[in-house]
């Protein structure tokens, strides 16, 4: 097969970007004089989530420096739905491996599967309460303010969420994605939100916003009662700011790694399409359509878990092999997703996948396809694109070409070298 020449392109995003987390982070709380709330020798539990966000060991860190400056005692609780297998044990690996320690952040990890019930919310939807954070003085949420990749509104991913399935441990996000399967996720989000912040010890928020990059944008810490109105605020920003594809339509989108570190789904579908929430709205515009996309290996965060897999079309007998297949579905089951875990059709190189897909992209023949190749969906700066995509109509960011063309190569078990990221524009 005859195969088009690839180039790299560097995207030129809007970048703002916090220097000084440290500083950052203490300036904004000192904002909300939060003396008056933590009384010395009083406990507070630290949301930790199981997202790649950038800084977050630093920005738990300060946190619980500006806390214990107060006379509080932080301890940190893993909010993470059913990730890391569903169990605690799992839950404080994850936070681990993303650096999130005792040692470093100067705060003990209480990881516990059990929660407590508060109640109901008016529409009769239950709402409980991770164990530990309960039995605290004060709760404060920190949390990554985006676009959600499965739903769509005013509110997305974020404090509330957060509080919603985060502090609800798995028991919470199961009930809650049942619930989604019928009801709107932002009633539910937000009623469920209100009755947390009404019945939890909820000092406050702290918002982290990133920019295309994946670099810290903004850092703002909030009192419970303008957490629905802040956050939408941030939302708004976390989208203008999102990273885009260079191209709104391909081919091909060959991703080298997804995973739970990377995205909800693995891969942001913000990112390349597929969002669960556009299947049917035929009013959302601009949103990416890739032909196919085929998936080749998952993140080492990620910890086997492939959830979101059955959003690519084509995969490798490699990451099949390397994916804990109970952890996926447990997740996937979980998030009332279980087509998430689904497998695509797979081959044992990326000579075979890619010469399957190009053999079905329809009239055009397979020099004159359209491909993109990423690392993964929070790093696309730099996109290797093939030749055609350069006269391509469906332009979207604006890029410059870095160095010149290269042929799609295969190394000698059938393939393509590993990614290599050029220097970063600062």
């Amino acid at each position: 097969m005859t195969y088009p020449k690839l180039v790299r392109v560097r995207q030129h995003f809007e970048r703002p970007r916090i220097e000084n987390i440290p500083a950052a982070v203490r300036q904004t709380l000192e904002r909300l004089d939060l003396g008056r709330v933590i009384k010395p020798g009083q406990s507070v539990a630290l949301t930790a989530g199981s997202r790649g966000i950038a800084n977050i060991p630093d920005i738990l860190k300060a946190t619980a420096d500006y806390v214990k400056e107060l006379g509080g005692k932080p301890f940190l609780v893993p909010t993470m739905g059913s990730h890391g297998g569903g169990t605690a044990e799992g839950q404080r690996a994850v936070l681990e491996s993303y650096g999130i320690t005792e040692a470093f952040v100067g705060a003990p990890i209480r990881a516990s599967m059990e929660v407590v019930s508060l109640g109901s919310t008016p529409e009769g939807w239950p709402v409980v309460l991770d164990r530990h954070a309960a039995e605290a003085d004060h709760i404060g949420v920190i949390g990554r303010v985006k676009p959600h990749t499965g739903y769509h509104g005013p509110i997305e991913s974020g404090l509330l969420k957060m509080m919603m399935i985060g502090l609800g441990k798995h028991a919470g996000a199961l009930n809650y994605h049942r619930i989604l399967l019928e009801q709107p996720y932002d009633q539910v989000v937000r009623s469920v939100g209100r009755v947390i912040r009404e019945r939890a010890p909820i000092a406050f928020g702290m918002g982290i916003v990133e920019n295309a990059y994946d670099e810290t944008a903004l850092i703002e810490a909030v009192l419970p009662a303008d957490f629905e109105p802040r956050e939408e605020q941030m939302l708004v920003s976390a989208k203008k700011w999102l990273a885009k594809l260079p191209l709104s339509r391909a081919d091909l989108l060959v991703i080298d790694q997804i995973g739970k570190n990377i995205s909800g789904s693995g891969m942001d579908t913000n990112v390349v399409g597929r969002k669960r929430a556009f299947r049917n709205d035929k009013s959302a515009q601009n949103q990416p359509e890739m032909r196919l996309i085929f998936v080749r290996g998952l993140t080492e965060k990620t910890h086997g878990n492939a959830a979101g897999i059955g959003l690519a079309d084509f995969t490798t007998s490699r990451l099949v092999n390397g994916m804990n297949y109970q952890a996926t579905v447990i997740n996937c089951l979980t998030a009332g997703y279980p087509e998430g875990a689904n497998l695509p059709v797979r081959f044992d190189t990326d000579r075979e996948v890619i010469d399957a897909a190009l053999a079905i992209i329809g009239t055009r023949p397979p020099e004159e396809a359209r491909i993109l190749r990423i690392r993964n969906t929070l790093q696309i700066d730099e996109v290797d694109c093939s030749e055609p995509c350069l006269h391509d109509a469906h332009r979207v960011t604006e890029f410059s070409v870095v160095g010149g063309t290269k042929p799609l190569a295969f190394d000698a078990q059938g393939n393509l070298p590993e990614w290599e990221n050029g220097q970063k524009p600062h």
